[in-house]
């Protein structure tokens, strides 16, 4: 009888170093490559779910993100390396809301990112229900993640603080 392995709490990435040609002008990593960390770090997790270029080719179906944001913390410099947790917070039947972390090695949190992703029929493009093995997979990382305490930085706004 085949076993299954444990869904990790939340899913954490291999280990990703920062390339030169990531550095800005600053001497710290270029804003941009923050959403490259994130996404190579999601598509390790999205593995796990039955999602990546295969699932794209063979079933025309794939995923898009609706909307990021993105929490800057502590830069990050050239020789760092970091690892990217993802945590599923919420899904439906054709979309889910992920909150993701990237932390240097030695622990300390460079930056948060929180994103609404949309389950899509390539065919159209149109958002589209989960295929059942999809969303029993998708419900067992729900079901994995929910003693995981909900992060207190997810759903915040954007705007200037006056006093």
């Amino acid at each position: 009888m085949p076993t299954t392995q444990p869904i990790p709490a939340p899913f954490i990435s291999t280990i990703k170093d920062i390339k030169p040609e990531w550095i800005d002008y600053n001497g710290h990593l270029n804003m941009a490559y923050y959403n490259v960390l994130f996404d190579t770090g999601v598509d390790e997790a999205y593995a796990t779910l039955g999602f990546g270029p295969d699932y794209a080719k063979d079933r025309s179906h794939t995923t898009y993100t609706a909307e990021f944001h993105i929490r800057y913390v502590r830069e990050l410099h050239l020789g760092d390396k970091v690892r990217i947790s993802t945590q599923l917070i919420d899904h439906n039947d054709k979309s889910f809301h992920l909150y993701q972390e990237i932390r240097h090695v030695d622990g300390w949190l460079a930056a948060t990112g929180e994103a609404l992703a949309l389950h899509i029929d390539m065919s159209g493009p149109r958002v589209a229900r989960f295929p059942d093995d999809i969303a029993r997979k998708i419900a067992a990382m729900q079901d994995a993640h929910a003693s995981l305490p909900r992060p207190n930085k997810i759903g915040r706004g954007i705007g200037i603080r006056h006093k």
